[in-house]
């Protein structure tokens, strides 16, 4: 019997180690690649200026959203349009949209309201009812809280000039307010990028974010119109993805635009990082447990703890978590400047151990809440709406 827990606890400490060791080398890579990507000439003259359509889809309102959608109206290009679309006549946002549509007379700006629903995801259904108004080849699509500077199309628009980029997306930086979305911020900052940059680097990426989608109208209609994606959680995955299928290729632009996060409960934050995390399973099943070689952090104490506090526990947890700190304030300050992940760089740890147990959550269920909705992902990703009935069906 000591025999037999000596060996277990032996097999245990080892792969305690082994995923110590992948973490420190994974927080390596991702200072390469962060250093590498922010290194390499991503541009040259700004020269391509084709006529470009905003679509900005709109759901409600808060302290920000004016600032946020202003910024898109004041960019120094020569001809965009930019379609502000709504489903709900009553929305509170019509109003801040309307101001700007009388602040900005100069510019192509149309407010589209229109109730029409294609999917599972109101967004989608959004997005689809303002495209019907776009008068130009080349999208932009950018989320309600996404804030830019005014060289931002100037520079998201170049890697088009390329005619096999079928998407350009962008990174952001996290302005948070409160200690819950600052949490959120600087796990986005020092340990979701810094992911996004080795994806880059080793393979490219075939995703994209809704901090920033630029697509031509031609990819869009091949992988099959916003129908396509219409019953996707993930739609902005989903945008990047389908092209990647069709041989398109997926430019991460270096260009940083600035996510300003509304104030919310941790109620709130824990549950929406556990749909996204449910999310990103099913999108990508083998990505997601990959992850678990990630979590140097958790890992280094669980061998700390596990071996009594051994010399050997203490000098692994000392090297990850130094390694993990190293690479958090590269990525997170140096290179994204997140203000955010500046000043409260020290809560990193914490941010770790909570995204661990996020993870943990993830890797079961299927159901999710969104908007007041329950909705369940199906293997391929799609959500269906759990209705009285369909519930009877799950629990018979």
């Amino acid at each position: 019997m000591l025999l037999t827990t000596s060996l277990s606890l032996t097999i245990i400490h080892f792969l305690l180690f082994i995923l110590c060791i992948s973490a420190v080398l994974f927080y390596c890579y991702g200072i390469y690649a962060a250093f590498a990507f922010f290194h390499h000439p991503h541009l040259g003259k700004l020269n391509f200026h084709p006529p470009v359509t905003i679509l900005k889809p709109i759901c409600g309102k808060d302290d920000e959203t004016y600032n946020n959608l202003v910024s898109f109206c004041q960019q120094k290009y020569p001809n965009y349009q930019i379609v502000f679309c709504v489903r709900d006549p009553l929305d509170c946002g019509i109003p801040v949209v309307k101001q700007i549509i009388h602040e900005f007379p100069e510019l192509d700006i149309e407010l589209v309201v229109c109730e029409d629903i294609i999917g599972t995801n109101p967004k989608v259904s959004n997005l689809a009812n303002a495209i019907t108004k776009a008068k130009h080849e080349i999208l932009v699509i950018a989320d309600s809280d996404i804030r830019v500077g005014i060289d931002y199309l100037q520079r998201v628009i170049q890697p088009l000039q390329d005619k096999s980029v079928g998407v350009v997306t962008c990174l952001y930086r996290s302005v948070a307010k409160g200690w819950v979305t600052i949490l959120e911020g600087i796990g986005t900052g020092t340990d979701f990028h810094a992911g996004v940059l080795v994806s880059n680097s080793l393979e490219g990426i075939k995703f994209a974010f809704g901090s920033t989608i630029v697509i031509r109208k031609e990819v869009l209609d091949e992988i099959g119109g916003f129908g396509a994606i219409a019953d996707y959680l993930a739609d902005d995955f989903q945008l990047g993805y389908l092209p990647t299928q069709a041989d398109y290729k997926v430019v991460l632009s270096d260009y940083i635009v600035d996510h300003v996060l509304a104030s919310s409960t941790i109620a709130d934050s824990i549950q929406r990082q556990i749909r996204w995390a449910r999310c990103i399973r099913v999108s990508r099943p083998w990505g997601y447990l990959g992850l678990i070689f990630t979590y140097g952090t958790v890992t280094s104490l669980l061998l700390l703890m596990a071996t009594g506090g051994s010399r050997i526990g203490c000098a692994v947890l000392a090297t990850t978590w130094v390694m993990r700190l190293v690479m958090g304030w590269v990525v997170g300050v140096s290179y994204l400047q997140d203000s955010c992940v500046r000043n409260f760089f020290w809560i990193v740890p914490l941010r770790d151990v909570i995204a661990f147990v996020i993870w943990c959550c993830g890797l079961f269920g299927s159901t999710i809440e969104w908007r007041g909705r329950r909705l369940k992902q199906t293997k391929g990703g799609k959500l269906v709406e759990i209705t009285d009935d369909f519930a009877k069906v799950l629990s018979s």
